[in-house]
């Protein structure tokens, strides 16, 4: 009985203790006076440990390719060097003396592994200051990464090379967009879309859709509320189609082919799109077996007879625009998906207001939204829960299909 009471005591005098140091500021919680001995340690071996736990398996990494270097490196400029600072320059004064100090990056990146670094980027660090990725997507994380498996072995000139402001002519922030989205708007990078095509209304209620966070975006939710509201319409008004006179309303000439494509959407794991890093939907195939009315529609494009559903899964491989076709003008009844040229294009006239333009858009970006908008994650504009709706109707294959047929078209006419 005398131990039980001895441990009863105990445990009422470590609870007084605590109300005492929360109720009567007996913790000195001054970043000046630092942790007491072995606190430290103690904070930094339980987040390792932490971080084993829980990353994704190595399986889960997508290829980390040189386009997504380039898209990394521009967020974390944006968003991360002012604490983690930069190859070859020195985190000021204030910085350094934050408890803790958030590390250089080169020593930041440390040991971890590229898995590792992918969920630290997705779910921060309580209690440090590092932030969780600011959208609920996690396939964006990936391109961060890239850019940290890189970044200890980086110069001070390679790293600005990749990150500095494309163009001081424009409307303020003009240059900070135009580092991504090019200063005609044109990328030249599949990961980011064209801009050339949309309307400057269009553009403008994207931006307020990520300002406001009705669309999901890492990037672009930060890059949006990192320029006042105000000046978002001068913005979308550079960007978006422009007559040669200089009047809105027609499409700008390409500007050269898109990059090399690096990672094909179809190839990175779907738990990287959506939902968490265990829990996510489970991959699925690349092309995916298509339903019997799918089949006659696609032999009926090859002036073939109707073979079967091995038949069309191979067309879609060998000619997917072929497919995508069928699909956007909602040919021979195919399902019950709506005919995508209805508020899409490709005819101008066709296309809604509130809509955007697909015609020219890079393949493997068009098959990242598709995705997004079938797992319920896109969102954005008026008519999302629409388009949500239509996403759900579609398999793998559509989506490529989709994809490589609106990228396969020139931009709309005016």
């Amino acid at each position: 009985m005398r131990p039980v009471l001895l441990l009863g005591g105990l445990a009422v005098a470590g609870a007084l203790a605590g109300l005492a140091v929360v109720f009567l500021g007996l913790y000195n919680t001054s970043a000046r006076s630092g942790h007491w001995p072995g606190v430290s340690w103690v904070l930094h071996t339980t987040f390792r440990n932490s971080v084993e736990l829980r990353a994704p398996s190595p399986e889960e990494v997508p290829d980390l390719t040189e386009p997504m270097v380039r898209l990394g490196a521009r967020h974390y400029a944006s968003a991360c060097e002012t604490c983690h600072g930069a190859p070859g320059t020195m985190r000021t004064a204030t910085i350094r003396a934050m408890v803790p100090a958030p590390p250089p990056i080169a020593e930041a990146v440390g040991s971890w592994t590229p898995a590792e670094l992918g969920w630290i980027v997705r779910e921060g660090v309580k209690m440090s200051g590092m932030p969780g990725w600011p959208s609920v997507r996690n396939d964006e994380v990936w391109s961060v990464v890239a850019f940290l498996t890189r970044v200890g072995s980086m110069t001070h000139e390679q790293y600005a090379a990749l990150v500095g402001p494309a163009s001081t002519e424009g409307p303020p922030g003009f240059g900070y967009c135009a580092g991504c989205h090019g200063t005609d708007g044109v990328s030249g990078n599949a990961r980011i879309p064209r801009l050339d095509i949309q309307t400057p209304d269009y553009l403008e209620m994207a931006l307020l859709s990520y300002r406001d966070g009705r669309r999901q975006s890492g990037y672009m939710t930060h890059a949006a509320s990192a320029v006042p509201g105000e000046r978002l319409r001068a913005l979308a008004q550079r960007f978006g189609r422009v007559r040669a006179g200089g009047e809105e309303g027609a499409t700008r000439p390409a500007a050269g082919p898109e990059a090399p494509a690096d990672t094909p959407a179809w190839d990175v794991p779907l738990t990287t799109l959506s939902g968490s890093f265990h829990g996510g939907p489970e991959p699925a195939a690349a092309v995916a077996t298509l339903s019997e009315p799918v089949a006659g529609s696609v032999a009926a494009a090859a002036g073939e007879a109707p073979r079967g559903e091995a038949a069309a899964a191979a067309a879609v491989a060998a000619d997917p625009v072929v497919r995508g076709r069928a699909l956007a003008t909602a040919e021979a009844g195919l399902r019950d998906v709506p005919a995508c040229q209805s508020c899409h294009g490709p005819d101008a006239e066709r296309r809604r207001s509130d809509t955007p333009a697909l015609a020219g858009q890079y393949r493997a970006y068009l098959e990242v939204q598709l995705r997004l908008w079938r797992d319920g994650v896109r969102g954005g504009g008026p008519r999302a829960p629409l388009m949500t709706e239509a996403a759900k109707l579609l398999s793998d294959a559509e989506i490529v299909a989709l994809a490589a047929y609106y990228a396969s078209l020139p931009p709309d006419a005016p």
